[in-house]
């Protein structure tokens, strides 16, 4: 049986190295932990559906020690504001955490309060109560449970105001995702038009470069053309000169 817990999921994606004219960076962002709908998943999943219902939940944690010990074990978790439980109807195993504020950092906000953790509510029983989320659903475990045998009774509750603030930061995270793509497609855009400008410009001067290659053939074939011409006319003898030599 797996334990499920709910987590933050941190994406970061490193820099990438480009040429000058693209330089890309995506920041470090938290990834939506929550599904788009989840009042509907909450109501038609099977899972939830069984686990929304009472049933027989039971402490799992320290299952190779004495009953005693983990009897005092079980209660100082609660204090402490941590529990693991199993709903055995389903084998569902969870990591519980009594926090008066589960989703801060502050640890001040770490400790639980009578809401969360409440030993004096009946005789022999503590009752207690989580938020977290579970496959992508904000959901709120009640319960309580005997202290002796150190089983009881819980079930799941759809989180109708957590819901609406995780609703929130995934529309952030995706429009955020979003600009980010946008921002990175016109980064490519001018970048492939620099590269289109850079060849264009390589191509003209080529070409340049062929014509004036061709000048100067062309030019070294006229100056030998010309050299030759010079020097066949000084050695050829005048006409003129020939026939006054006779006379």
């Amino acid at each position: 049986m797996d334990t499920l817990t709910a987590c933050d999921v941190t994406l970061v994606v490193p820099t990438q190295r480009l040429p000058s004219s693209v330089f890309i960076r995506f920041e470090e962002y938290t990834m939506p932990r929550v599904v788009p709908n989840q009042k509907e998943k909450f109501e038609s999943d099977e899972l939830f559906r069984k686990l929304s219902r009472e049933c027989e939940v039971r402490y799992t944690g320290f299952r190779d020690r004495s009953l005693e010990e983990r009897q005092v074990r079980f209660q100082t978790g609660c204090r402490e504001g941590h529990s693991e439980i199993a709903f055995i109807g389903t084998g569902t195993n969870l990591h519980l955490q009594f926090a008066a504020n589960a989703w801060s950092d502050n640890k001040a906000d770490k400790i639980p309060t009578k809401e969360f953790v409440d030993f004096d509510k009946e005789a022999g029983k503590v009752h207690l109560r989580s938020q977290f989320i579970l496959n992508g659903v904000c959901v709120i475990y009640k319960g309580w449970m005997d202290l002796d045998r150190l089983d009881g009774v819980g079930c799941l509750e759809f989180d109708v105001e957590r819901a609406q603030v995780e609703d929130a930061n995934m529309r952030d995270a995706l429009e955020q995702t979003q600009r980010r793509l946008r921002e990175f497609e016109e980064r490519q855009r001018i970048h492939r038009e620099e590269l289109e400008r850079r060849a264009e410009a390589e191509a003209e001067d080529n070409d340049m470069q062929l014509v004036l290659e061709a000048c100067v053939s062309h030019l070294g074939d006229l100056n030998s053309n010309v050299t030759h011409l010079a020097r066949r006319q000084t050695h050829e003898p005048s006409p003129s000169g020939t026939s006054s030599s006779n006379d």
